[in-house]
């Protein structure tokens, strides 16, 4: 039998390319650690890892063992969470968001929620799915409602993705701009303007963006706050991308659809791929009413290029039935 705390150190041992750095971070010594690795490949009769001057290499059976080791320790993090949460007698369920959906889908799934389910006690943490989804599968939270641009979903080994809806991207411009009045734009006739970046993925999409289209982006302010980006916006200082979840244009300011194919977030929820906690089904029923009534969607002002048939882009990808 492979023993799991053995697993542990051969996962420290390749997440810090070391015998010595992963004997710090897990405040052993490091002839410690090398008995484990030892007394772990004499059980597997085989090698996992390669010592060398420049530090340590898995071999392709410590790769696998890796990779297992990432699945049980999070199964038994999870598992020793929920069993804390039993000897605090009140059921529990830890929720974590980003912030945009936290402010516009989350409340209304909430308050249906703790209507349906008085005897739980709910937690709210706010992160971004870099964060949310580690924490999901440690056991630290019981879902998360998250959101992935183009690619897969970041960090979702050992999650199970159900997703809710798709969140265009829209141009907000000043009062006044030249291109206000259009009914659609391309980033690229943005080039000549200054941007406000109002988060980390949609500076990387942008920058990617300008790199196929030849032009440089030119950077006036840089947040992680959509809100604020377009209130910088409506002072004046450049134009942003904002998503359709996230909109709060200032007065004056204009909205306008990005021409298709539109970039868009994917939002959905992550649960553990085993055993998913049974209160984070109920609530995971409620985000998909919220989203399918509707109720959440925030008006974008006065520019009327924004339609609801188009701001509705993924509306009938529902929340897989095998996690409800």
């Amino acid at each position: 039998m492979i023993d799991v705390h053995r697993l542990r150190v051969l996962r420290a041992v390749a997440d810090h390319g070391s015998f010595n750095r992963a004997a710090a971070a897990l405040r052993l010594t490091p002839s410690a650690v090398s008995q484990h690795i030892a007394a772990l490949e004499r059980g597997l009769g085989h090698p996992v890892a390669e010592r060398s001057t420049r530090g340590v290499t898995l071999t392709e059976a410590g790769r696998l063992l890796v990779e297992t080791a990432e699945t049980v320790t999070a199964e038994l993090d999870r598992v020793r969470a929920r069993i804390d949460r039993l000897a605090a007698g009140r059921p529990r369920l830890t929720v974590a968001t980003f912030t945009s959906g936290g402010r516009h889908l989350l409340p209304g799934a909430l308050s249906a929620f703790v209507r349906a389910h008085p005897e739980v006690e709910l937690t709210v943490l706010e992160a971004e799915p870099e964060a949310s989804l580690p924490m999901v599968r440690a056991g630290a939270a019981d879902l998360a409602l998250a959101y992935h641009f183009d690619g897969p979903l970041p960090s979702g080994a050992g999650l199970s993705w159900l997703p809710l809806l798709e969140d265009p991207l829209y141009a907000v411009l000043p009062a006044g701009h030249r291109l206000a009045e259009r009914e659609t734009v391309e980033p690229a006739e943005l080039a000549a303007d200054r941007w406000v970046l109002g988060c980390l993925k949609t500076e990387a999409f942008l920058r990617r963006y300008a790199d196929r289209a030849g032009f440089e982006l030119r950077t006036a302010a840089s947040t992680t706050d959509y809100f604020f980006a377009q209130s910088l916006v409506g002072a004046g200082v450049g134009v942003t991308l904002v998503p359709h979840i996230a909109l709060a244009p200032p007065a004056g300011s204009a909205v306008v659809p990005l021409t298709p194919p539109r970039p868009a977030r994917h939002l959905g929820v992550a649960a553990p791929l085993r055993s998913p906690h049974p209160y984070a089904t109920a609530l995971a029923r409620a985000l998909r009413t919220s989203v399918e009534g509707e109720a959440w969607r925030p008006d974008p002002g006065r520019r009327p290029g924004i339609d609801r048939d188009n701001a509705r882009n993924g509306r009938d990808h529902g929340v897989s039935d095998a996690f409800l």
